[in-house]
């Protein structure tokens, strides 16, 4: 039966109306529904077919674990925000801090940028997924502008706040991709950032004989490093802990430096 098809009492006037359009079926209205949320972009992707689908309210959003530092290697901030913006570099961060102390961000912080590359720490291949990057804006062989430093330390704090950052969780890309990178640069004040509760640092050193029977090779994959390239590893801890390019095994000092980073690495954080 035609739905539109309407019947009048005898006697009365046709008046103009406009065209009867026959009523969707419920599979129509189901078919343009799909359609429409096909094409919108931010639509959530539903289960697939087969799945039950049955909503807990018990989740939250998930948060980042690690903040990682890096330089730019460039002179000046403006070919930094061109690289780190441009689609067919692929690469970005969730922020830049130029020498000024002027702080850009990128990416928002629930988001996952492209940032880490290759790497690892203490188990955690995929670094982008778990952490903040922030670019400094710094040639790796310059020192870091005190403007910038400090506008770093606050973001650190609010970072912190936000997303409860472990303090052992702050590093750089040269620890968490060794042989790879070597940024930032030697320069970096590392011990200052540990000073205001932003990565590992030894407090006071133990006794020498208690370093006697060490492997380097483990203490550093303890610590958190990647040892596939044991020489690698190595220079990235010297670099990170004692401002120092160096090649070699590990001398008795820096044996009793990594036995004093894995105490501290166990310390309990204070309440």
């Amino acid at each position: 039966m035609n739905g539109c098809r309407r019947r009048r009492p005898p006697g009365q006037r046709q008046q103009a109306r406009a065209p009867c359009r026959p009523a969707l079926s419920l599979a129509a209205v189901l078919a343009l529904a799909a359609s429409i949320l096909a094409g919108c972009g931010s639509a959530p992707t539903g289960p697939a077919a087969g799945v039950v689908s049955v909503p807990s309210p018990n989740h939250n959003a998930r948060r980042p674990n690690f903040v990682i530092i890096h330089d730019t290697t460039n002179s000046s901030v403006e070919p930094a925000l061109r690289t780190l913006t441009d689609p067919a570099r692929g690469v970005s961060s969730h922020y830049l801090i130029g020498r000024d102390g002027t702080l850009y961000q990128l990416v928002d912080e629930d988001r996952r940028a492209w940032h880490a590359g290759a790497s690892y720490w203490g188990g955690t291949t995929d670094i982008n997924s778990a952490s903040i990057g922030i670019e400094l804006d710094n040639s790796g062989a310059e020192p870091y502008p005190e403007d910038q430093i400090a506008r770093l330390l606050q973001l650190l704090h609010e970072l912190r706040q936000r997303h409860r950052i472990p303090e052992g969780n702050v590093l750089g890309h040269g620890d968490i991709a060794p042989g790879r990178k070597v940024d930032p640069g030697r320069r970096f004040p590392w011990q200052r950032l540990a000073a205001e509760g932003f990565g590992l640092w030894c407090r006071e050193l133990p006794a020498e004989q208690d370093v006697v029977a060490l492997d380097p090779l483990l203490a550093l994959q303890a610590i958190g490093y990647d040892v596939a390239d044991p020489a690698a590893a190595l220079a990235a801890f010297r670099r990170h802990f004692l401002g120092v390019d160096g090649n070699g095994e590990a001398d008795a000092a820096e044996r009793q430096l990594l036995l004093c980073l894995l105490l501290e690495k166990r310390r309990k954080p204070a309440p």
